[in-house]
């Protein structure tokens, strides 16, 4: 019989993947030799200022709530979801960046441009939850779509933040800034959204 000999390298990336999925977040695959820049303070104005992303929900609504995410992330289609119930109290705005790998910034530019990026969006998050990878994308990207993006993905890592999902809003019940990163359940986001849950 033989034996084969497990190093600590073949065991610890499968215990890293189950640490990510248990926190419910994804964060870049790859990590950065270089220093980390300076992390600035978390403003709603800033990100309303800087970030470009699209709009689901209460369109007309003035409480809005900013997600970060990567197209590529499952615990992001799990937050999409947990969002739907809440479309009709609340203004979400979708920022995608480009954190896991080259098909995040295809597919988050073919949403950032989609004509109906909120039946996209259903539509790419179903696929990749269900193990399909999501929707079909381009990697030919305009060059200012890929730029958004990638300026997108600075301003999230200039707050010190490395995984997505990321929300960042006002919770209406306090008047607070109140930010998160992660998947929750529809309880759970409107209990930080301030709103009552359906």
């Amino acid at each position: 019989m033989k034996l084969h000999r497990l190093s600590f390298s073949s065991l610890l990336f499968p215990f890293l993947l189950l640490m990510a999925l248990a926190l419910g977040a994804c964060s870049p695959q790859e990590s950065s030799t270089s220093a980390a820049p300076a992390k600035r303070e978390l403003s709603l104005e800033t990100v309303a200022a800087q970030a470009k992303g699209f709009s689901a929900g209460a369109l007309m609504s003035t409480h809005i709530a900013y997600v970060f995410f990567d197209a590529q992330c499952p615990h992001c289609g799990h937050l999409w979801q947990a969002s739907e119930p809440l479309h009709k109290k609340v203004k979400f705005v979708w920022i995608p960046v480009g954190m896991i790998n080259a098909t995040s910034t295809a597919q988050g530019a073919a949403l950032l441009t989609a004509a109906n990026p909120v039946a996209l969006m259903s539509e790419h998050e179903a696929s990749l939850l269900a193990g399909k990878g999501g929707v079909s994308a381009s990697a030919s990207i305009a060059p200012d779509v890929e730029k958004a993006i990638k300026a997108n993905t600075q301003l999230l890592n200039s707050f010190g933040v490395e995984g997505v999902p990321f929300i960042v809003t006002k919770n209406l019940k306090s008047g607070q800034t109140v930010s998160r990163d992660g998947a929750m359940s529809t309880t759970a986001l409107a209990e930080l959204l301030g709103v009552d849950a359906p």
